[in-house]
């Protein structure tokens, strides 16, 4: 077990590790430095610059603020002098380059500064958690409590077609859709007005963050109402299916015959095989409801993880997304680590080979 464990874990930094190196690369080879010093230069944004060479130096310490004036990896391509067939060699910069430095500060839990607002990256994510954690921690609760008792009921009255279809319907429906069909109809003055419409409240008063959430748990009503209904059919439809196939073997037909009901045979012998095809499901809930959080708080206008990135990324802000896309990666691995936990928990015959 101990092993398994390690390796594992060895196995999700690993992962994580490769994922995160490849996007950084991308963020710092794929766009033009050239327009990252044109919007993140303070001197040409306060129009203090008047020639040419005030221009150079502005951007010069631009590049240097951005960590831009380094070479990006380990090795890099320059010209060739002197050479009649290669126009371009490799050239070794050693550990002086932006990847050897970024590695190493996110080694030690500093994972750099937002290149429009200069605060620590860490600061804004650990910000924007505090209501995306609640926010999706309670869909997933919700979802997995819900999409049991619903797969038990459908698979103990197999006969309620209407409850199939609305499944089907919601489950062809975009997250966007639902969220602005439960905005126009819930919250919408010329309609009906149960519930808040944007943000958290009087946040000039309350604070940002859980401070707001505690004070105005309303203002979650609409956003957790379109994860769950966008999230609810495949686990449930999935665990139904496996719930009738299970209900067909001897071992719950032997104890319908003692006197159980159907219900009661499903949830005490069948709930437990029939989980174990929905337990990828239900592990990949947390990931794809981070994803989901971005296009809800966006149209709720919540200040979570997920409207952060997509602010960082329409900004070109890559420190931020590095940080944001690093949670959500991590995110994703315990998960996967998570499924191999409940496998193992929901059959016992699954077991690790000791050697």
């Amino acid at each position: 077990m101990v092993r398994f464990v390690l390796l594992r874990f060895f196995q999700l930094l690993l992962t994580t590790w490769g994922l995160i190196t490849l996007l950084f690369l991308f963020t710092r080879t794929l766009p033009d430095e050239q327009q990252l010093l044109d919007r993140f230069s303070n001197a040409a944004a306060s129009g203090s610059i008047s020639s040419a060479e005030q221009i150079r130096q502005a951007q010069q310490a631009t590049r240097i603020r951005l960590g831009l004036a380094d070479p990006v990896f380990y090795i890099s391509s320059v010209p060739a002098e002197n050479h009649r067939f290669l126009a371009k060699r490799w050239h070794w910069n050693g550990t002086h380059n932006q990847y050897h430095q970024w590695l190493c500060s996110l080694l030690h839990g500093n994972l750099g500064r937002s290149y429009r607002t200069e605060e620590p990256v860490a600061t804004l994510v650990g910000a924007a958690l505090v209501v995306s954690v609640p926010l999706t921690g309670l869909a997933a609760l919700l979802i997995v409590s819900c999409s049991v008792a619903l797969g038990l009921w459908l698979a103990s009255h197999p006969t309620s077609v209407w409850v199939r279809s609305t499944l089907y319907a919601l489950d062809s429906l975009p997250l966007f859709v639902v969220a602005l069909f439960l905005l126009l109809l819930l919250a919408n003055p010329d309609f009906l007005v149960w519930f808040p419409t944007y943000g958290l409240g009087l946040e000039e008063e309350l604070g940002s963050g859980l401070g707001a959430i505690l004070s105005q748990p309303s203002y979650l009503i609409l956003p957790l109402a379109s994860l769950l209904l966008t999230g609810l059919a495949e686990p449930t439809l999935q665990l139904a299916d496996a719930l009738q196939h299970e209900a067909q073997l001897s071992y719950v037909l032997t104890a319908k015959a003692k006197g159980l009901s159907t219900t009661q045979a499903l949830r005490r012998h069948a709930l437990r095989n029939a989980l174990l095809p929905t337990i990828t499901l239900f592990t990949e809930l947390l990931p794809n409801l981070l994803a989901g959080a971005v296009v809800v708080e966006l149209i709720f206008a919540l200040p979570g993880l997920g409207r952060l990135l997509a602010a960082a990324a329409a900004a070109r802000d890559y420190p931020l997304v590095l940080g944001g896309v690093l949670v959500v990666l991590i995110v994703r691995q315990l998960t996967l680590a998570l499924a191999d936990w409940l496998y193992q928990l929901a059959d016992p015959r699954i077991r690790i080979a000791r050697r």
